[in-house]
């Protein structure tokens, strides 16, 4: 698993030894930053569910502001701060349950939702960003999930704008968008 581009651009990241921590596969990273490309420099990330921190690190790698990195796994957190001193990137990374930290989180503008696929988080983390509303104007929500997985519709202002497939994967894409 290497950065795909940018000012880490080539550099090896880490990745968990069982299969506690599902890594996105390189192929399907491709695909997230090609639909995102437009969408990263300057911007502020959240990424849930972070595993080794690949998605965030990509980010920061291509411009982002800043990226947050939550994961509640001890394992996790520990491979995230190596891979980020192995690209040379600070960052915060936080021991911590995803929904427990969107209480009190600070708006960002783009958002990775990659929780384990069947703990049934996809439901309750939208539902809680779309209630405490911390995605700013314009943002993007990314999911990624099984590509059966039927990903739930948000309430105005967030709306559900496109799936991709990608083998056994679905990227659903969601964004906060002003009232015509």
């Amino acid at each position: 698993m290497r950065v795909i581009t940018g000012t880490a651009r080539g550099r090896r990241l880490k990745t968990p030894e069982g299969m506690d921590i599902r890594p996105t596969t390189d192929n399907v990273k491709e695909a997230v930053f090609n639909i995102l490309q437009f969408d990263i420099e300057g911007r502020r990330v959240l990424d849930l569910f972070a595993g080794t921190g690949q998605l965030g690190i990509e980010c920061l790698s291509r411009g982002a502001r800043e990226v947050v990195f939550i994961d509640r796994s001890r394992d996790a957190v520990k491979i995230i701060k190596e891979n980020l001193r192995a690209c040379g990137f600070s960052a915060p990374v936080l021991q911590q349950d995803a929904l427990s930290y969107l209480g009190a989180c600070g708006k960002f503008d783009l958002i990775f939702v990659d929780p384990p696929y069947d703990a049934g988080l996809y439901k309750p983390v939208l539902e809680k960003i779309n209630s405490i509303d911390i995605l700013s104007e314009g943002g993007i929500i990314l999911c990624e999930s099984r590509r059966e997985t039927e990903m739930p519709e948000m309430q105005a202002p967030y709306y559900k704008r496109k799936e991709y497939r990608y083998g056994k994967v679905k990227l659903s894409l969601y964004s906060k968008e002003s009232p015509a």
